[in-house]
C-alpha cells in the first residue's frame, strides 16, 4: 500500500481515479480541503478526520494535513507508450533523486509528453515522495518500467522515434535539434549522466549551453525541463 501525502498529490490521485484508493485521512486542524473531501466522498471513498499527530506517525514528511491510502502506482506497459505517429517521450537513465524525478514528471505532464520510460533496476520508481514532488502530475502520465533501457530505446528507433540524449560534453545546443516529429529525450543520472550503452544508442547528443565561468552543469530536472519545453515550443509552431 502507498500512503500519498500532500494536497496536490492526493487531489490529483482522486481526479485520476487512482487504483485502490480506499481511504483519505484529514487532520482536524487542516483548512482549505473542502474540494478534496467533497471529491473523495463523490468517489465513495472513506474520509476520516484524525489528529495531526496521527498523520505525522504515518508519513515522515510534510503532509499538509492530508494522507490517502492507495495501491502502488499502476505502471503501464512499454507497448502503450507510443500512441501516435509523433510521440514525445521522456526516458530516464538511472535517475535516483525523487525530487528530480518528480519535477521532470511535472514538466512532462505540462508539455503533453506521451509517456515516460525508466529502467526497472538502479533507478527511482514512482513513490509517494515522487508523486508529491510532481504535485500529483504523475497521476495523469503513462509511466513504463523496462528491464533493459537500451533495448527499449532500440525498439523506439525501429518505430521511427528519434532518440536525443542530454550530455554535458555534446557539441550541439539543444535548440538546434528538430524535435517536431517522434522524439524521445533521455536524461541521465545526477552524477554519471548517460550510461555508455545508452549514449551509443542515441541518435543525437545535445547540451545546455552556459555562460563562460558558470557552473559545469545544471540539475538534471532543470536541464531536462528546458529541452522538453523546447520540444513543446517547436511542436506548438508546427
Amino acid at each position: 500500500m502507498d500512503r500519498l501525502y500532500g494536497r496536490n498529490s492526493v487531489l490529483e490521485a482522486l481526479r485520476a481515479r487512482r487504483r485502490g484508493l480506499s481511504r483519505v485521512l484529514v487532520a482536524s486542524s487542516a483548512h482549505h480541503l473542502n474540494d478534496l473531501v467533497a471529491l473523495a466522498r463523490q468517489r465513495q471513498i472513506s474520509v476520516e478526520t484524525v489528529d495531526h499527530h496521527r498523520l505525522d506517525s504515518l508519513v515522515q514528511a510534510h503532509h499538509q494535513g492530508v494522507v490517502a491510502e492507495a495501491d502502488p502506482f499502476p505502471y503501464t506497459s512499454f507497448a502503450e507508450l507510443v500512441t501516435n505517429d509523433a510521440p514525445l517521450l521522456l526516458a530516464l537513465d538511472s535517475l535516483q533523486d525523487p525530487q528530480n524525478f518528480g519535477t521532470l514528471l511535472r514538466t512532462a505532464q505540462a508539455v503533453g509528453v506521451s509517456g515516460v520510460l525508466l529502467p526497472e533496476h538502479r533507478a527511482v520508481g514512482v513513490t509517494p515522495a515522487v508523486s508529491n514532488a510532481s504535485a500529483g502530475a504523475v497521476e495523469h502520465l503513462r509511466v513504463a518500467r523496462v528491464t533493459n533501457l537500451v533495448r527499449a530505446l532500440g525498439d523506439l528507433k525501429s518505430r521511427g522515434v528519434w532518440i536525443y540524449g542530454l550530455a554535458v560534453e555534446a557539441k550541439q545546443p539543444y535548440w538546434t535539434a528538430d524535435l517536431r516529429d517522434g522524439a524521445c529525450l533521455v536524461v541521465g543520472s545526477e552524477g554519471a549522466g548517460l550510461g555508455r550503452l545508452v549514449r551509443e544508442t542515441c541518435d543525437l547528443l545535445v547540451r545546455i549551453p552556459m555562460a563562460a565561468g558558470s557552473v559545469q552543469s545544471l540539475n538534471a530536472s532543470v536541464a531536462g525541463s528546458l529541452v522538453l519545453y523546447e520540444a513543446f515550443r517547436q511542436r506548438s509552431q508546427r
